[in-house]
């Protein structure tokens, strides 16, 4: 069977060389601003299209997805180009940067039938996979109360021209990165409600954007209230680990951890912490491109869509504006 071909968006973000060993896709493009990045890439993937204008390579009769993994404000234009060529869609996270977009991304997906994923790694990562699927089977009852972070450290990484320090369109890290830890939760425990949160600036002091922030969360169904911690100033190695609570036990999993942490009186009758060996794979881009293909080929439909990236990042944003304004934000979830 022939593979898909894919033409990629900003290799600073998105080396093809996360899925060069897929049955189901190829690199065929390359494209970015630097142009001996460009030329560098194509001899080490074997594509034969290399260009620093994306339309040439959204243009390309023979491509047949295209990962857009430019810098965050401008996904919406690239992804919607690509889907109005005719072209499936993996983009990388966060999705777009306002509701507005939001609305013109999930129009033109529906307006095009283009197959969409969103990259949010943590739907494939081993661990959490994993913690998911101890949920779902029940080994810690009804969840409670569940927690994540996303504890990185930007200080030497601005982006590219200081993409991520431009006052004039700031990119908060609370979408920006912690949008993973929101998305996990999400995943785990249904749409959010409701949120509160606060904010400061202790260490990127000479950012636009506060680098802490702390976000309390209403879920929509069961009762269940979350928090995700947010930093990017932090200095530790960089980690998102996650806490899941449940009336019969209780997960402790990491995206950087080769075990997880499963507390289960229904299945050891007792509370103590059992380890359960998992991969680590804490940016799984081959899991997530082999999943659009399958989808593409299959014709199926895709969980991480379009309409699911825009509850994440709309989530993301009221925790912005709550705390920013000090007041709860409702979350919009019908898209």
């Amino acid at each position: 069977m022939p593979r898909l071909k894919v033409g990629t968006i900003g290799l600073r973000a998105g080396h093809p060389r996360h899925w060069h060993d897929s049955p189901l896709v190829e690199t065929h493009g390359v494209c970015d601003t630097d142009e001996a990045l460009v030329r560098r890439v194509a001899v080490e993937c074997g594509a034969p299209l290399a260009t620093t204008d994306y339309r040439q390579l959204i243009g390309c009769p023979d491509i047949d997805i295209i990962f857009v993994a430019s810098p965050d404000p401008w996904h919406c234009e690239h992804a919607c180009a690509a889907m109005r060529a005719g072209k499936h869609v993996l983009c990388e996270k966060p999705m777009v940067m306002t509701l507005d977009e939001c609305v013109q991304i999930v129009a033109t997906a529906a307006e095009t039938r283009a197959k969409f994923l969103v990259g949010q790694v943590c739907r494939f990562a081993p661990g959490f996979v994993t913690a998911k699927r101890l949920i779902d089977q029940g080994l810690i009852g009804d969840l409670f109360f569940i927690e994540s972070e996303y504890a990185h450290d930007y200080t030497n990484i601005r982006g590219v021209g200081g993409w991520r320090t431009d006052p004039e369109r700031p990119r908060h890290p609370m979408l920006g990165g912690a949008c993973h830890a929101v998305d996990l939760l999400r995943w785990i425990g249904g749409n959010v409600h409701e949120v509160f949160a606060y904010a400061n600036r202790k260490v990127l002091t000479d950012w636009p954007v506060d680098d802490c922030t702390i976000a309390v969360m209403k879920f929509a169904e069961g009762g269940v209230l979350g928090k995700v911690f947010c930093g990017v100033g932090v200095k530790r190695p960089y980690t998102m680990r996650s806490v899941f609570y449940g009336t019969h036990g209780t997960i402790v999993a990491d995206n950087t951890s080769p075990e997880i942490q499963l507390a289960s009186e229904s299945a050891f009758g007792h509370q103590k912490f059992a380890a359960i060996p998992v991969g680590i794979a804490s940016h799984n881009k081959r899991a997530e491109m082999d999943t659009l293909a399958r989808a593409i080929l299959d014709d199926t439909p895709i969980e991480l869509d379009v309409r699911e990236g825009a509850r994440t990042v709309a989530t993301c944003l009221a925790a912005v504006e709550s705390a920013a304004t000090g007041a709860p934000v409702a979350v919009r979830n019908t898209w």
